[in-house]
């Protein structure tokens, strides 16, 4: 299992890469954000 910290690293890089000029093709954006939403209910379920 992740620890907090690794996964609020990752959840901050997710959010730097979707503001990105980079990911403007839409399928990407879409997958990110999903997985983006993901480990964020991973933080609110695991750290209330």
């Amino acid at each position: 299992m992740r620890s907090e910290s690794e996964v609020r690293e990752q959840y901050e890089f997710l959010t730097d890469e979707l503001e990105s000029e980079e990911m403007r093709h839409e399928g990407v954006r879409k997958l990110m954000t999903h997985y983006k939403r993901a480990l964020g209910w991973v933080l609110e379920e695991e750290h209330m």
